[in-house]
Order: C-alpha cells, then structure tokens, then sequence
C-alpha cells in the first residue's frame, strides 16, 4: 500500500535475490513458512506475492497453511473454492484461481474449508497434481504453510518444491529454533534458500 516506503524497496531486494538464485537452479516453486508460530510469515508472503507480480512475473499465491489461513483476508477475498476444497474433491478440474484486481499478474488460491487433517492433504499424490499444473499457468507458484515446529506440514509440503525461506521475527524468533527448523528441512534435502528478517529496527 505505500510502494515507495523502505519497506516496499526491501521487498523488491528480496524477489532480486530469489531471482538471481533461480539462475544456478530452477526455484519456480518456494513455500515460505517460520520456525514458530508469529504473525510475519504470511503478510511477508503477500507482500512478495505483489511485488514478484509487479515485476512482470505471472504470480500465483497458494495458502497452504490450513491451520491458521491469512492470505484471503490479507487480500480480501472469500476463502471458499480453496486449496482444501480442491482437493477433497472427488473428479475435481482446475483449480478456480482468484484474481487479485489491484495487483495484475498475481492470482490467489486460498485455504479453502477447514480439515480436520491437514496433514493427510499435503501427503496426497493428489498435491504433485496440484504443483504441476500450477507452474503450467505460472512464472512463480509460492506457497503459505504452518510453522515448521508446530505442525508437519510444511515439511510435507517443501519436499515437492524447489525451495524454501524461512521468515524469521526479529526479537521473537529463538535462535535454536530456527536452526532446528533449518535443520528439519536440509533433513528431508529441502534446498533452503535463506531466511527474511522481520521487525528489524532500522537501524
């Protein structure tokens, strides 16, 4: 909302840096989660979203963290005909996109109905489905997931994607507990592509 704020201009230095480093290796699709649970990770995630679409990039947002889903109030849309509606559904098509009207470029697929078992969604086959047929529509596919050490879930979800970043809360995060995460995903072979600092003082 202010495009010419430091703030704004981090952000563009930000979809700089994973631009460059899709260059040595494809980084099409990237889920963005946290160690722990704060409230960084997903408005960090929208904003990329924007300025990624800004940039030129066909953009598609997809909120996978069914435990606490942010993106469709973050944007102002309904959180119906979502990720976990799709795939639940019994012969489903393609999955029915929302198109950010402010941001050309950008096209969300929210949360969707709450489960009971998000888990069980991510382990899905039906999810590489998903994956694939989203790159085919898109420059950049950037998925919300729940925080690393709460729930399985982003773990589940990264080992089907190019990448990962992991937003970290500057005087909120524990230090052990974003190396545990970090540790998590290089586990499972999750190329961990850095981390965003939030909350940081300007100075």
């Amino acid at each position: 909302t202010h495009p010419n704020s430091p703030a704004a201009e981090a952000f563009r230095t930000l979809r700089s840096n994973l631009i460059f480093a899709s260059i040595e290796k494809p980084l099409q699709t990237l889920v963005v989660t946290s160690a722990a649970a704060d409230d960084s990770k997903s408005p960090a995630l929208a904003n990329l979203a924007v300025v990624m679409a800004q940039g030129g990039r066909r953009t598609i947002l997809v909120d996978c963290d069914l435990r606490k889903p942010r993106q469709h109030a973050l944007f102002g849309v309904p959180n119906v005909a979502g990720f976990s509606d799709w795939m639940t559904e019994a012969n489903p098509a393609a999955p029915a996109l929302t198109t950010i009207p402010e941001v050309p470029g950008l096209q969300l697929l929210p949360a969707g109905t709450a489960t009971a078992n998000p888990a069980d969604l991510l382990t899905s086959p039906r999810i590489r489905d998903l994956i694939v047929g989203l790159k085919s529509q898109a420059d950049f596919v950037l998925f919300d997931a729940a925080p690393l050490l709460t729930v399985s879930d982003a773990a589940l979800l990264a080992a089907n994607l190019d990448g990962a970043v992991l937003v970290v809360a500057s005087g909120q995060a524990r230090r052990d507990d974003v190396q545990r995460a970090r540790e998590m995903l290089e586990k499972i072979q999750v190329r961990v592509v850095g981390a965003v600092l939030t909350h940081a003082p300007a100075e």
